[in-house]
């Protein structure tokens, strides 16, 4: 193990290398461990289940620089209770005392309003733009293969006149504040664009700089990438906790057993609130659960992902295959499958598109996205710690965020010039 100069600097700059263990090998993991081992460091990626299935397995696929947005809008919390009345309401929260899901919904509250929106879009868009070049760049240069990448765009198709309507002032905002651009289609040009649509809907909104994927096989291209790298993938490999001396982690225990290191990386996602006693921290992250359905391309195979706003739908065409995914269900770590929840999608899918379904099913699927309380992620050093980092919270955007963090992230690490300003992802701004 090598020494440190000082518990101020995070890595010493000479060109030894260093141990860096990095607990979560799911996506944020992977780009984390990416560009940590191309400034040279030994890296240990480990994973209490298996590399990449979790998350970041079965998601929409988007890299979206469109979700600039937080949930945390004004007059969402209206909007939101309305919906919970209701029977087949995409968002729904299972009715149970949670003291940390008051807490998280509490601050959530708090920044329903227009200042920390623009703000949390600011740094939110950061992290998409900079993850949308990146990943251009390492799939266009071979770093990472067999991704089915996509330029298409994404298009948010809108049933009623008044929603299409309402999403033209939601454009402009991203217009003026971000420099956003979306090309709308009204009725008939829609269809005549995507005639795997059903006549009906009012129209649809393109956002021509996103970009998808297939999620399944860019975990597998990380993981190659990784290997080819020497990074070491540790599956089936549960962090227990941290040795630690003057603040510093030399050691983690894991039920196979304790792992010297010099740095850690926390990227459990939706698992790191369950960390919060390790961590000293308070971690303001809940688990919202979404699900999806894979199955092989229909023969009326949409040309676009699309959005079903109103249903809360998402459509993603994959070369190899075609997924219905997304929905929002707050039930805690519950590890059931809610066929109810299934069904929503697929009444979506069916109420929009001529042939919604194909058979056979090939993957019936949940997950657990990481929303952090006020829609930004939590990126950079713990503050109980001189070397423990943590990259989570990111929401719905993992995916569309991971290359951006990862490489932000090692930096930090490393003690390099940061593409990107750390200051909005830091971790005691709550």
């Amino acid at each position: 193990m090598t020494t440190r100069t000082s518990d101020s600097q995070p890595l010493e700059t000479d060109n030894h290398k260093r141990d860096v263990i990095i607990i979560g090998g799911g996506v944020i993991g992977a780009a984390t461990a990416y560009f940590l081992a191309k400034q040279g460091a030994q890296v240990t990626v480990i994973e209490r289940g298996k590399f990449g299935k979790a998350c970041s397995h079965g998601n929409c696929g988007y890299i979206s620089p469109s979700h600039i947005l937080p949930l945390c809008q004004p007059g969402a919390i209206g909007s939101t209770f309305k919906t919970l009345f209701k029977r087949n309401s995409p968002f729904k929260i299972k009715p149970r005392f949670d003291a940390d899901l008051i807490s998280w919904l509490w601050k959530f509250a708090r920044n329903c309003n227009k200042k920390h929106m623009l703000a949390a879009g600011h740094a939110r868009q950061h992290l998409l733009n900079s993850s949308r070049a990146l990943y251009a760049e390492l799939i266009e240069s071979g770093e990472l293969t067999d991704c089915e990448w996509q330029t298409k765009g994404l298009m948010f198709v809108f049933n009623s006149q008044s929603h299409f309507e309402h999403h033209a002032h939601v454009v402009e905002l991203l217009r003026e504040e971000y420099n956003v651009q979306a090309v709308p289609y009204a009725g008939a040009e829609l269809i005549k664009l995507e005639p795997a649509l059903k006549p009906g809907p009012a129209g649809g909104w393109l956002y021509p700089d996103d970009a998808h994927v297939r999620p399944d096989k860019v975990m597998s291209a990380w993981q190659n990438r990784l290997h080819q790298l020497g990074v070491v993938i540790r599956e089936e490999r549960e962090f227990l906790g941290f040795d630690v001396s003057n603040k510093r982690v030399h050691s983690i225990n894991t039920s196979a057993g304790k792992m010297e290191t010099d740095q850690v990386v926390i990227a459990t996602g939706a698992w790191t609130p369950l960390l919060k006693q390790h961590l000293k921290l308070s971690v303001p992250i809940q688990p919202g659960k979404g699900y999806s359905i894979t199955m092989n391309r229909p023969g009326i195979c949409p040309e676009y992902p699309m959005l079903f706003e109103e249903h809360r739908v998402g459509i993603t065409p994959m070369q190899t295959g075609y997924r219905i995914g997304s929905t929002m269900e707050f039930a805690g770590y519950d590890t059931s499958m809610n066929p109810a929840r299934i069904k929503l999608l697929t009444d979506g899918a069916k109420y929009y598109l001529h042939e919604p379904m194909s058979e056979p099913i090939l993957e019936t699927w949940y997950g657990w996205r990481p929303m952090s309380c006020d829609g930004v992620p939590m990126i950079g050093l713990v503050p109980a710690y001189s070397n423990v980092w943590m990259a989570a919270g990111h929401s719905m955007l993992g995916l569309s965020m991971a290359t951006g963090t990862g490489k932000l992230l090692s930096e930090m690490i490393c003690g390099n010039k940061t593409h990107l300003d750390p200051e909005p992802y830091r971790l005691n701004r709550f």
